[in-house]
């Protein structure tokens, strides 16, 4: 009697262990998983740690004001990467499959990018590079897996030379100057370069390369060129510590910091806060609207940091330029969920390749936008099978020796230059990698 009961309380635990963990799985599959590739250590951690406090802050948000997307909760896990391509795909590979796969991963590198792309096109993974990475990705036809959101590296750098042109006083004013590209010895730095070989050669400038090892940090040489040549403006592809190097370097030849640009990387607060007078003039470019301050931030104080939740413990890089792309990025992707949710069921959790679908069929209006209270802080954006980056907006920033002021209108870059490099080189890399070609009509 003894050993009978002893089996029908076996059984019985066995069946309450499967109840709990079906409810476990059940439980796991409500979740959505956001990774967060950070570096916040290393030579960029000046940007890095702004950039991963504010995507981290916003998925608190949504968790604990909106209860997650439709009552799915957002999980998360922050992997260090320190800017390194090795440990960034280290970090791919672990974090790919967790909590029944990953919702886009934001490399923040455009090394890493260049790495895990071909992998993500086998294992199904959304890479989503919102300003950076690989410009061509743009192509929905050819890379499907990838999102260059709001515009790329030949976005930044095409605006520059028009923003330039403005200051000359028209595109025609262009030929015949001299104009420098220092930039971060790696992918990141190189991206820009083919846009302003064809920019050169339409406009007439003289396109100056000037290529700097990384960390950046020695750049007296290169200074010293810059001295020799005079070129008429400088274009600043850097990151992290480059940045205040390359300023002070400037002062120190006598190099006017009103004729320099830099990439928006190189144009937060942290980058010139400490060097005040120095950098006055310096102008940078941004893909939202500078430092304003939108409802979001008012929700993420009263949400996250006045419970005592903040990423940001001090207070210090709260708001920044860096912290509010942060925000934007990780919107995106909660946006992104939501409209596959849309489609294939709300309340539900999402596939890697729902979320892909919701990444390609994005449309944030101005009134969406305003809901989710960044209506002050950026454009309207829309996705689509064949434009995988959206519509692409920029602005030109000025730091006065105290803050950044805005002093251009929106520009947008010029199809007429940008188009005909995203159709070559894609087309490049499909026949390199022997990749089909999506036929967006048919889908």
């Amino acid at each position: 009697m003894k050993h009978a009961l002893t089996k029908t309380a076996a059984a019985a635990l066995l069946a309450a262990v499967g109840l709990a963990g079906a409810a476990g799985t059940a439980q796991a599959a409500e979740e959505q998983f956001v990774p967060l590739l950070v570096y916040r250590t290393g030579s960029f951690a000046p940007l890095g740690i702004p950039w991963a406090n504010g995507k981290i802050d916003y998925l608190k948000l949504v968790n604990e004001r909106d209860g997650g997307v439709n009552g799915v909760k957002i999980s998360y896990e922050e992997c260090e990467t320190a800017y390194s391509t090795d440990k960034g795909v280290e970090c791919y590979e672990r974090l790919k499959n967790k909590n029944g796969g990953a919702s886009g991963f934001d490399t923040q590198s455009t090394g890493i990018t260049f790495a895990v792309t071909d992998k993500a096109i086998v294992d199904g993974q959304p890479v989503v590079t919102v300003g950076y990475g690989l410009s061509q990705s743009a192509d929905g036809r050819v890379f499907k897996w990838n999102f260059p959101l709001l515009g790329t590296y030949w976005t930044a750098a095409d605006v520059m030379i028009q923003d330039i042109a403005k200051k000359l006083g028209g595109e025609d004013k262009l030929k015949g100057k001299k104009i420098a590209l220092i930039y971060h010895d790696s992918p990141f730095g190189k991206e820009p370069i083919p846009l302003l070989q064809e920019r050169a050669k339409d406009n007439g400038f003289d396109l100056q390369l000037y290529p700097v090892a990384a960390p950046g940090v020695e750049q007296k040489s290169t200074w010293l060129q810059i001295r020799k040549n005079r070129p008429d403006y400088v274009i600043l592809w850097s990151a992290g510590i480059m940045t205040p190097t390359a300023i002070r370097e400037a002062q120190s030849v006598g190099y006017p910091r009103d004729k320099m640009y830099g990439i928006w990387w190189a144009s937060s607060e942290t980058d010139v806060k400490d060097l005040g007078d120095v950098a006055k003039g310096y102008n940078g470019i941004t893909i939202q609207n500078s430092a304003e301050h939108g409802r979001v931030h008012e929700d993420v104080k009263k949400y996250v940091y006045d419970k005592g939740e903040g990423a940001d413990k001090d207070g210090s890089t709260f708001g920044s330029l860096a912290y509010t792309r942060g925000m934007m990025i990780s919107m995106l992707q909660v946006e992104a969920i939501r409209t596959a949710q849309e489609k294939f069921g709300k309340g539900k959790h999402m596939t890697p390749e729902q979320v892909r679908w919701g990444y390609e069929n994005l449309n944030l209006d101005q009134a969406r936008l305003e809901q989710l209270g960044f209506a002050k802080l950026m454009r309207p954006v829309k996705t689509s099978c064949e434009n995988h980056m959206g519509d692409d907006w920029a602005r030109i920033i000025q730091w006065d020796g105290k803050k950044f002021d805005v002093v251009s209108d929106w520009y947008q870059s010029n199809p007429k230059y940008v188009q005909p490099l995203v159709k070559s080189l894609g087309d490049k890399y499909a026949a390199e990698k022997k990749l089909p070609t999506r036929d967006c009509a048919a889908e």
